[in-house]
């Protein structure tokens, strides 16, 4: 009997971390002993890049474009500890719908069993989350992902990013579509004030949960100025810790559920009065530690 596979997919809007903390959550899991493919579906193609110690692959796009037909294991390339990496990729520049490049490497991969030959057991989907394509909804629509998790500051529009994802999730959950697993909150330390009380309060509303808070870290931005995830360049700092916090919770989590979005009207009700809540802190009238809706 062949073993499950996990398939899990990290979603966020662009520029919120995704990519540096699917990296390194990669890098963590295969610390652990896991055999590990992370899946780059944005069309940068830059997802896999400090597995790779800062290196670019070729796409199964570009790969398809050169040769029309390929064999899977042209698209996988090797990096951190064995982690195996591929690239989507996406159209020519203005061309084309950028989700077709999940859709094809994801059918390209499993049509030639590639997931099963590697004997693999997680394939991490780094999906850029904040456009609306439904080639990047194919993780979640296809049941392909077990698990989503997204990655959200306590900024409104990584919140609205997030909400939007719920919907998505929310609209095929009754049809075979993957759950939600939680909530990665990004740039946001633990015992931090109003970023934290923000986040938290989404999560509640929304029926989730926290599965990590990650803290801004300078160790972050040293590592991957060499090209490396943090787990690789400083394994031994406070925010490798984070980040093998975060693949032990991953690594444990087994039950996924169907989240409660909010309307866009009261997403931007209570958005309002988080910041009343905010400038009624700045001005002293409550305390910090004292912050409820």
């Amino acid at each position: 009997m062949a073993k499950e596979i996990k398939q899990i997919a990290i979603y966020g809007k662009g520029g919120i971390g995704k990519s540096t903390t699917t990296s390194n959550l990669s890098a963590a899991l295969s610390d652990m002993g896991y055999k590990i493919m992370q899946f780059g579906c944005d069309p940068k193609a830059d997802s896999t890049n400090t597995l790779r110690d800062g290196s670019y692959i070729p796409t199964v796009l570009d790969l398809l474009r050169d040769k029309g037909k390929v064999n899977a294991h042209e698209a996988i390339f090797t990096g951190y500890n064995g982690i195996y990496c591929v690239e989507a990729g996406g159209p020519s520049p203005g061309v084309g719908c950028a989700g077709r490049g999940i859709i094809t490497a994801v059918q390209l991969l499993k049509q030639q069993k590639v997931f099963e030959e590697l004997d693999l057991d997680y394939v991490i989907y780094d999906v850029l989350g904040d456009v609306v394509c439904g080639g990047f909804a194919v993780p979640i629509r296809e049941g392909i992902a077990q698990h989503v998790f997204t990655v959200s500051s306590s900024d409104f529009m990584a919140i609205y990013a997030a909400n939007n994802l719920f919907k998505g999730i929310q609209k095929y959950s009754n049809s075979g579509g993957a759950l939600l697993g939680g909530v990665i909150a990004n740039s946001v330390a633990p015992d931090s004030s109003y970023q934290k009380s923000i986040i938290d309060d989404f999560v509640t509303r929304t029926n989730t949960q926290i599965m990590q808070y990650i803290p801004r870290s300078i160790t972050v931005t040293q590592s991957e100025l060499r090209g490396k995830t943090t787990i690789e360049a400083a394994p031994d700092s406070a925010q490798a810790k984070v980040y093998r916090q975060l693949a032990e919770r991953i690594s444990q989590h087994t039950e996924s559920k169907t989240p409660n979005p909010l309307d866009l009207q009261d997403l931007r009700a209570w958005a309002a009065k988080w910041s009343d809540q905010i400038l009624a802190i700045e001005s002293g009238d409550i305390r910090g530690d004292a912050m409820a809706i």
